[in-house]
């Protein structure tokens, strides 16, 4: 039996990452990374130097690939071993406090599926989509340099120092380890903003399935899929991660299938849902999601929807590679300087950054990875695969969805994307205004991209979401079957969106629950205990009715509920990455690791660059169309003056509706900027005090205790680690080993 280790991070220098970890490249190794450099600057070089003329999408695929592949071979491997040093025998929270329901050890492919459904919600499919209006490189560069340098750093290294604080949630290891004042602001500041997020999350949802049988049977079929998963993977057969695999896909696949079937049949009916329904048919599972076994239902589902997500994005940079399509959409257009864009206003910078989001850096993302992830981790040493790996997937998802957008005519992005004020409600109108735009489409080409995915019309069908549909049904038909399956694949996009978003949302309301409880446990002891039944369903239920009420409200008013705080999304979500990147950065100071603070604390220095930046025009702009307040004298003026409409009101009561809501969102941005100045503040205390007494200094990181768990770091085992395994007499998922063999 080893000797128990330090507590202290400053201890770590011994850890060991797994077999194999650190061997040097071979000559063989160093030709192929060559090679792959060579491939990604070539395409950053087209990118880049193109004046003009039209570029291959192909080129933004090889630029991106080749960046990820060096950004997680490198990067992501230099973070694990020398900054964070990952020990492969200390043992996670999931062996230590199994309990069947949050924490269990979970296999690392199932949990690789989980996080990434978990944390890729609507942000990389629709951010990227409106980016596209400043052009496609501003959106390319920061989608792939934010990802290798901040979202996905960010990512792995909460999910580090959560899983060594037993799957503490961040607003409660900012109490812990900033101190009370910065640890209340950001408790605020993390749960607001995160009950914000979901029920924006679930508004887009339900703009996707309302009156979609198609939609809601194939979406609600995954339900009973993922239970049977579940159950298989528990009781039936444990440990035969393939074999469920193939028997969830095809599953799936029949689902999908037969919801064509369906929509077409005598029961489209009863799956055919107003908006109301569903918001209730989607609290009441997102309460269950909670509350239930993290085996039975969510890790599961989640990791089934994995295989429909990652396998359209595959197959859709498959279909990039048959149809070569060029990006239509210039490199840079007029509206990144001119900030007069129709889709959103404001200059490239800061809000080109803020509306890209979680394609590149997500505070959302740090919810998930001290959340539900650090409770189910077999060994710190997949922490760089999970952590760091999927959100590169999903910047890759990112970026297929910026190349969708950039395909097609510019003319018709700007019609579909721009809202009914700016482009009237007949392709005449349209028409006329797009050429206003300085861009070209007449009205025979708008109606007829309209029929063509089978619609009534797709002028301003805001949002990001239909464009990318669009785009995805353009490549998939020049690809796949032709222009006859273009309207098919425009309604399999469309249901592809909503599966991808659904699994945030489950994922994100158990998170909330643990968040709850770590706040209450500070008045109530035994919520702290996030197993402790009655803690479970009360906080369970205070979360989905507070993202469900904003949900149930914004589908019945177009200007209340959460309509009246979606402007605020994407500031709200970078001012939590902001929170994020504080924690991670003091800890790192705190734990000894002083001289690799700039892993974080440069990423850091950048997103509250944008964000209070962002949040300074948001406050004070004198433009209507970006200041909140400046909107709210102006539509006041005007029921001064008598004015019966004006602009975006048809009435005096939206008027009177939309001087509430940027009345309530100016002071909410005035709020969440000063929570995270005091944060900010309090973590400079923090990390000043550590470096000038360093001896004073208690980090709250559970003891080390010693691991009788095997399992291989990445998803797919070296050839070391299958002898370890086979060593302890263990199936590729690993687990425990034998008494016998651990004396």
């Amino acid at each position: 039996m080893a000797e128990p280790r330090p507590t202290a991070e400053t201890e770590q220098s011994g850890a060991s990452p797994g077999p194999g970890a650190s061997r040097r490249l071979s000559p063989r190794s160093i030709v192929i990374w060559s090679l792959v450099a060579i491939v990604g600057a070539a395409g950053w070089a087209v990118l880049a130097l193109s004046r003009g003329e039209e570029v291959s999408a192909v080129w933004m695929l090889a630029a991106a690939l080749g960046s990820y592949a060096i950004g997680y071979r490198f990067y992501s491997k230099f973070i694990a071993n020398r900054v964070l040093k990952v020990d492969r025998t200390r043992a996670t929270p999931a062996e230590r406090l199994d309990d069947g329901v949050d924490f269990h050890p979970t296999d690392r492919r199932v949990l690789f599926g989980h996080h990434f459904a978990a944390v890729a919600g609507a942000g990389p499919l629709v951010g990227p989509v409106l980016a596209a209006q400043m052009g496609y490189l501003p959106g390319t560069i920061w989608i792939v340099a934010g990802v290798i340098f901040a979202g996905a750093v960010q990512d792995m290294v909460v999910l580090f120092f959560s899983t060594r604080r037993n799957g503490r949630s961040l607003g409660q290891i900012a109490r812990d380890e900033i101190g009370p004042v910065g640890g209340a602001a950001a408790l605020i500041a993390v749960f607001a903003i995160m009950i914000i997020l979901l029920a924006v999350l679930a508004l887009v949802i339900v703009n996707a399935l309302a009156e979609s049988p198609w939609g809601v049977f194939s979406i609600g079929m995954t339900i009973p899929i993922a239970l049977f998963m579940g159950l298989y993977l528990r009781i039936l057969r444990p440990g035969r991660v393939s074999e469920v695999s193939l028997i969830g896909v095809a599953l799936l696949l029949l689902a999908i299938v037969a919801g064509g079937w369906v929509a077409e049949s005598s029961w489209a009916s009863t799956f055919t849902l107003e908006p109301g329904t569903l918001v209730i048919w989607m609290v009441v599972y997102g309460f269950l999601a909670s509350v239930l076994p993290v085996w039975l239902l969510l890790a599961p589902r989640d990791y089934l929807s994995t295989f429909m997500k990652i396998g359209t994005v595959t197959l859709l940079a498959v279909g990039v590679l048959i149809a070569l399509p060029n990006l239509k959409m210039a490199g840079i257009t007029e509206f990144a300087s001119s900030g007069t864009g129709p889709v959103f206003a404001g200059s490239l910078f800061p809000f080109v950054f803020i509306t890209i989001a979680c394609g590149a850096l997500s505070g959302f993302h740090a919810l998930i990875s001290s959340g539900t992830t650090p409770k189910m981790i077999q060994k710190e040493t997949q922490i760089r695969t999970i952590g760091y790996g999927s959100m590169l997937v999903e910047s890759f998802v990112a970026i297929m969805a910026l190349i969708a957008a950039c395909i097609i005519d510019p003319g018709l992005y700007f019609a579909v994307n721009s809202p009914m004020g700016v482009v009237g409600d007949t392709v005449q109108a349209a028409s006329t205004a797009v050429g206003n735009l300085g861009f070209s489409i007449t009205p025979e080409q708008l109606a007829q991209a309209a029929k063509d995915v089978e619609e009534q019309s797709l002028l301003h069908r805001t949002g990001g979401a239909p464009t990318f549909a669009l785009g995805m049904a353009e490549i998939f038909s020049a690809a796949f079957g032709g222009a006859a399956m273009k309207a098919f694949w425009y309604h399999f996009a469309i249901m592809f969106e909503a599966l991808f978003i659904l699994t945030t949302l489950d994922a994100g309301t158990r998170v909330g629950r643990f968040m709850l409880q770590d706040m209450l446990g500070n008045v109530y002891k035994p919520f702290k205990n996030v197993s402790w039944k009655p803690g479970v369903w009360i906080a369970s239920a205070i979360v989905v009715l507070a993202w469900g009420y904003f949900l149930w409200v914004g589908v019945h008013d177009p200007l209340g509920g959460i309509n009246q705080l979606f402007p605020l999304f994407g500031i709200a979500n970078q001012l939590l990455a902001a929170v994020a990147l504080a924690v991670c950065t003091t800890l790192l100071i705190k734990s000894g690791r002083l001289k690799w603070a700039w892993v974080t604390g440069v990423p850091l220095l950048w997103d509250v660059a944008v964000t209070l930046t962002a949040s300074w025009q948001k406050i004070f702009s004198a433009d209507p169309r970006v200041g909140f307040f400046t909107q709210r004298a102006e539509y006041q003026d005007a029921l001064d003056k008598g004015l019966p409409s004006f602009k975006l009101a048809k009435n005096r009561e939206q008027m009177e509706t939309i001087v509430t809501n940027s009345t309530v969102d100016g002071v909410l941005s005035v709020l969440f900027a000063v929570l995270i100045v005091v944060v900010l503040f309090e973590s400079g205390r923090a990390c000043v005090k550590a470096i000038r007494h360093p001896e004073s200094i208690k980090v709250s990181e559970t003891p080390y205790v010693e691991s009788t768990f095997v399992a291989p770091a990445s998803l797919i085992a070296t050839k070391e680690e299958k002898a370890e395994l086979a060593a302890a007499g263990l199936g590729p998922e690993g687990g425990a080993r034998r008494t016998e063999e651990r004396v």
